[in-house]
């Protein structure tokens, strides 16, 4: 059987000479160990290359990072913005509204779900340490690989059967996060000050992989089932 090419969106350097892509390689690893072939996407890519390459990939793995633009979701920016990078917004949505076309898998990571929301329309808490507000530490100094609060996922959600579980174990590393869903979207998992940390289609067959989720499963594939089962579903569903 084939293995499915997986484009894996990159980081990109601030402030530096020469310019530089980067994705952790935990990301990298996930995918392979999963079955598929990761292909790094940088932000550089022009709109040439992102059509031949959104053409040729078999599923779209959107990658942690920094902050949207929120500009794209029709808002001023909050103090705390950081590390915004028009170029990587722009080839994120615009390879997600291709996919969503194509109705190719997406697994969407803590930036990713965020990305998927607002390029669906909707909006994000900008900080959530001051809005909403929260006790929980969603910026957690932990190691990347240790969990540090619960989330619990809907009951009959196809998170929830995708995961075989529902309620988690999960790392933290964001400071924004869904506010008002895109559309299509359904909340399927949250922490216990309510906020969202799983997203999927409102689509009553389930016949188009798109999941969300704010923490990060590649971070923890090592002591989780429930992580490698996450990636092993996204990769099995390229392959179709």
């Amino acid at each position: 059987m084939a293995h499915p090419l997986i484009g894996v969106s990159t980081s990109t350097t601030f402030g530096k000479d020469p310019e530089r892509a980067y994705v952790n390689s935990a990301y990298l690893s996930a995918v392979q160990e999963a079955g598929g072939v990761p292909v790094p996407l940088p932000p550089q890519l022009d709109d040439r290359s992102i059509a031949e390459l959104a053409d040729r990939l078999q599923g779209l793995l959107l990658t942690g990072g920094g902050d949207l633009d929120p500009a794209t979701f029709s808002e001023p920016p909050h103090p705390t913005l950081s590390e915004v990078s028009p170029a990587r917004d722009r080839l994120e949505i615009s390879l997600l509204r291709r996919f969503m076309e194509a109705r190719r898998p997406i697994l969407a990571i803590c930036r990713g779900i965020q990305v998927l929301n607002v390029a669906l329309g909707g909006s994000l808490y900008q900080d959530v340490a001051s809005d909403p507000g929260t006790e929980i530490k969603h910026q957690q100094s932990e190691p990347r690989d240790q969990p540090t609060h619960q989330v619990k996922v809907v009951a009959g959600s196809w998170l929830a059967r995708v995961l075989e579980s529902e309620e988690l174990e999960v790392n933290s590393m964001h400071h924004q996060a869904v506010k008002a869903l895109g559309r299509g979207l359904l909340s399927v998992a949250s922490a216990p000050d309510a906020l969202v940390e799983g997203v999927e289609l409102d689509d009553p067959d389930s016949s188009h992989f798109v999941l969300g989720v704010q923490w990060h499963p590649e971070e923890l594939v090592r002591r989780d089932p429930a992580a490698r089962r996450l990636f092993r579903a996204f990769v099995d569903a390229s392959r179709q």
